[in-house]
């Protein structure tokens, strides 16, 4: 929600009480997946950039897949108009989101070499850039975990200095998480992306 709104809430909440529940209201009757993917194309059509993100990845979690979400803006095109659809490409461009590439669409992702085995000791974490795209790996043992290291809530991407023993902490809006298994343990509901992972010839790869 934006800081207007925020402020409306507290200035005006008789008032802005009867306007979200008015928004609640029209939507109880869909799943949460197609109400988020309306509120994805209402977005849009006002090219509202700070709520496009936040229903798109409200949409994402909801389990909306990358190729449903292009569906929907383009079945939108009668009402929103080439422009406002590259418009909207545009931003999920740039919030580099890994499912949304054409690789990945058609099912063709690739093994990445992440970081040499021994370079990380069991329990520690490190911060990586790999062809791309952030990353935090973690060992425990023999078992690796590599997490995107976009947070899932609104993709703000997670520094290192964020991660204090075992919590990483989202410095935008706090959702925290266990590294160790990637699960968010205050404020969210929704875990780390995870990639698929393995050790071949003492080398950490990862596949997106």
């Amino acid at each position: 929600m934006s800081d207007a709104l925020n402020y409306l809430v507290k200035a005006r909440p008789d008032a802005m009480g009867h306007y979200f529940k008015f928004l609640k209201d029209c939507g109880k009757h869909l799943d949460p997946k197609t109400r988020n993917l309306i509120s994805v194309i209402t977005k849009v059509h006002a090219q509202t950039e700070r709520g496009f993100r936040q229903y798109l990845n409200r949409a994402l979690r909801e389990g909306c897949t990358p190729m449903e979400v292009l569906d929907a803006l383009l079945m939108a095109f009668p009402a929103l108009g080439l422009a406002k659809i590259v418009w909207a490409t545009d931003i999920i461009l740039a919030m580099n989101l890994p499912g949304f590439s054409p690789e990945a669409l058609h099912g063709e992702t690739r093994w990445h070499d992440v970081i040499g085995a021994a370079e990380l000791a069991s329990g520690e974490t490190r911060r990586v850039d790999c062809d791309g795209r952030s990353l935090f790996v973690h060992r425990d043992g023999e078992d690796w975990r590599v997490y995107d290291s976009r947070c899932p809530h609104q993709t703000t991407d997670i520094p290192h200095l964020a991660l204090r023993g075992d919590t990483l902490t989202c410095p935008k809006h706090e959702w925290a998480f266990d590294i160790r298994d990637g699960r968010c343990i205050a404020k969210g509901d929704t875990p780390l992306t995870r990639w698929e992972s393995r050790v071949e010839d003492g080398r950490v790869l990862a596949r997106w």
